[in-house]
């Protein structure tokens, strides 16, 4: 079993060390060491899209993700639709803030009303506002999400705005996350 040992370091670098370090050999079987849950959540879902099943062990705030090579094929291939909603900030569009929230919730009404529905979502910079546990549109993002919809939410935006204890849906997320998802979307849809 190959190790890599990441303790000390903030997102994104663990999942962006852990892919380098994949991307230089073939590996079966990988240990990696972290001290942020943050950081072992990202690692562990990053190994798991790359085809790894994985399990996390903690003791003392070290976080060890071991991963194994499944042989399943992975979701998402060549020929997949998949849209992605890119939210940014808590209006739709320029001019009257007043309109702009008028306009983000019929959008996210409507996205629950789609035929062919978004694979995820995602919030980043002031969008973030919009999952926390008392924004009014979190019973329609809980509708989304019910539907199958995934929401990542940017981790560094929800500390700069010190709502990372406030999130009411979708999980907390990295940039090397949110840069992928865009890399495998087929469409980015921005309200």
């Amino acid at each position: 079993m190959e190790r890599l040992d990441l303790k000390g370091k903030t997102c994104p670098v663990p999942v962006v060390e852990t892919k380098k370090f994949l991307e230089t050999r073939a590996v079966d079987a990988i240990e990696i060491v972290v001290d942020d849950p943050t950081a072992s959540e990202n690692v562990r879902r990053f190994l798991a899209a790359k085809g790894y099943s994985t399990s996390v062990a903690e003791e003392d705030g070290i976080y060890r993700i071991e991963g194994c090579r499944d042989e399943a094929p992975l979701a998402g291939q060549a020929g997949e639709h998949r849209s992605l909603v890119y939210v940014d900030g808590e209006t739709m569009g320029r001019g009257s803030e007043e309109l702009g929230k008028i306009l983000l919730r019929a959008f996210l009404i409507t996205v629950k009303e789609l035929e062919i529905r978004p694979w995820r979502m995602v919030f980043i910079n002031s969008g973030v506002k919009l999952v926390i546990s008392d924004s009014e549109y979190l019973n329609i993002l809980k509708d989304i999400e019910g539907l199958g919809i995934e929401i990542i939410v940017c981790g560094t935006c929800l500390d700069y705005y010190h709502l990372k204890e406030k999130i009411g849906v979708g999980r907390i997320s990295n940039m090397f996350e949110i840069m992928t998802s865009f890399n495998e979307a087929t469409n980015v849809i921005r309200p």
